[in-house]
């Protein structure tokens, strides 16, 4: 009863979302608070559960990283920056679009794809409105970039992460059985937004010829404060790259620079906080809160116990289950409490393999499945969401459909290909 309760109210609260016949922060909270109210999540649970509530961990990343980039905004950089990639492009927009996403899908492996989200975001938003074209198929394009690039290492995308952990893999496994995959998808998709986006591909040659005129170094309007700000990003990026080393979490980390860039930045608190997507961190909460009633009611780990009885002994089966099934569930539900949701389900499967290399098989399998999954839905990964949020706040709305009909077709693409090598690879 409680299970059917809890898929209930989810699905409820995610038909709202899709449809947006109601506030996406709105519908979560209340989803939220029904699940809590019910006894679906103990209430003390959704503070302090960190497989069954709200990932303090994202929420405060998300915090830092908002901090940090509201400053670095007060300096013109991401006008500067605009300026450079629309006269480097020459204009043309298909190339500005290649050389966004070249620029995310090489970061995000070595920050996390949420981070390069919110640091290429504001840039495209300037340019875009400085080609007099819009910014969405732009901002899209980027976020599934980012997605995929994310998953070639350890660090690049949250599942990963968890998966590595739980597995006991290294940077380096990630780098050897989950990059080729990474970059042959990659070129696949830069491909693919020529035919997706080509409607938006134009843009006003007289829009273009102003920006050519421009000079990017008159964009800079405090360049004392962008040395003391890019020296604090300078130390939270290689933080990222070495927390691993130094056992900080990113969250930490980013929280430690979002201090460090107020302490020199010497503007108003107020100011700085003002820059905060407050909507989008409340509705990163609801969302936990709402996967977690189904994680605490077993809907999520039935699914999973159903899977294996269903594949039983043979291997390549249960790889095709996991690259699929966590596309399809990962999709529908945020793919960081999926992916902690599911990992001892795996490896529990991986526990009865015949030898180590066919285990380590559904490791790779259930990362890719759920790394690429992120791309299938508005809501599928924290990078969708924030980016929605980012556009909301610049006037270039993006609906939760408008990003899914690109994301679904996305997605399908790089999990079959992601299928295809598992088998070939491993198999």
């Amino acid at each position: 009863m409680a299970a059917a309760l809890a898929v209930l109210i989810f699905v409820v609260a995610f038909f709202l979302i899709a449809t947006e016949r109601a506030d996406k922060v709105k519908t979560v909270l209340i989803a939220a608070g029904l699940m809590a109210v019910l006894g679906l999540i103990p209430g003390e649970q959704v503070f302090f559960s960190p497989h069954e509530g709200i990932d303090w961990n994202v929420i405060f990343l998300l915090l830092g990283m908002m901090i940090i980039v509201g400053v670095v905004k007060q300096t013109g950089l991401f006008d500067y920056l605009a300026i450079w990639s629309a006269k480097r492009s020459r204009g043309r927009p298909y190339r500005l679009m290649v050389m966004l996403m070249l620029i995310t899908a090489v970061a995000s492996p070595f920050l996390d794809n949420v981070t390069i989200i919110m640091l290429v975001a504001p840039v495209t938003v300037v340019v875009c409105k400085r080609l007099g074209i819009a910014a969405q198929p732009f901002l899209i394009a980027e976020v599934l970039a980012a997605n995929i690039g994310g998953a070639a290492t350890l660090i690049g995308d949250p599942p990963n992460i968890i998966i590595a952990s739980r597995a006991g893999l290294t940077f380096n496994d990630f780098l050897a059985h989950m990059a080729p995959i990474v970059v042959l998808t990659f070129a696949v998709f830069v491909l693919m937004t020529r035919l997706l986006f080509r409607s938006a591909l134009r843009t006003d040659p007289g829009s273009v010829e102003a920006v050519m005129a421009l000079q990017e170094r008159r964009a800079i309007r405090d360049p004392k404060l962008l040395v003391r700000s890019l020296v604090v990003l300078a130390g939270v990026i290689l933080g990222f790259c070495l927390h691993g080393i130094v056992h900080v979490s990113p969250s930490v980390i980013a929280l430690i620079g979002a201090g460090a860039m107020v302490l020199v930045s010497g503007l108003d608190i107020g100011d700085i906080l003002h820059e905060v997507e407050w909507p989008t961190l409340v509705f990163f909460m609801g969302l936990f809160v709402m996967v977690a009633g189904l994680v605490h009611t077993g809907v999520i780990a039935a699914l999973g116990a159903a899977a294996i009885d269903l594949v039983g002994h043979d291997y390549f089966l249960a790889a095709t289950a996991l690259v699929f099934g966590s596309a399809l569930l990962g999709a529908f539900v945020d793919n960081i409490p999926y992916t902690a949701t599911m990992a001892p389900v795996v490896e529990g499967l991986v526990a009865g393999a015949p030898d180590p290399a066919t285990g380590r098989s559904l490791w790779w399998a259930f990362a890719l499945g759920a790394d690429f999954g992120g791309n299938g839905t508005a809501v599928a990964a924290s990078a969708n969401v924030v980016a929605l949020g980012i556009a909301a706040r610049a006037g270039q709305r993006i609906s939760f459909w408008q990003f899914t009909r690109y994301g679904i077709l996305v997605t399908l693409v790089s999990t079959t290909m992601a299928w295809i090598y598992v088998w070939l690879r491993y198999f």
